[in-house]
């Protein structure tokens, strides 16, 4: 047995707030409906939903954490400072990655990253 693919969803407050975040990533809305409060967003080869229904606690912070592997982790930092969003600095891990951590509008944890191990 396998899987096809697994998207995860995100809980958010209010899917009109926070599709203009994912866009400026370069998300593009694959499918929408605003009466469920919900949407699925590509990246390439990568998916994420975003939906209303499942934020139970809507005052409390999220918890969940998303690492996305983009092709060029510069262009794409470059990117995401051109569109206005607060990004940190690049940094080179411990563990071999060069990354940088943001928060979307609801606290879903964002880890952005690429293959740094051989230091370039």
């Amino acid at each position: 047995m396998s899987l096809k693919a697994i998207t995860p969803m995100l809980p958010v407050r209010h899917l009109p707030a926070s599709l203009p975040f994912y866009e400026k990533l370069g998300f593009v809305v694959q499918a929408r409906n605003d009466s469920w409060g919900w949407a699925r967003l590509a990246l390439g080869k990568g998916e994420v939903m975003l939906d209303q229904s499942i934020n139970t606690h809507p005052g409390a912070p999220r918890q969940s954490v998303l690492y996305l592997y983009p092709e060029d982790i510069n262009a794409f930092h470059a990117n995401a400072r051109a569109q206005g969003l607060e990004v940190p600095d690049l940094e080179r891990t411990f563990y071999g990655m060069l990354e940088f951590r943001i928060d979307d509008p609801d606290g879903n944890r964002l880890w952005v990253g690429q293959d740094d191990s051989r230091g370039g």
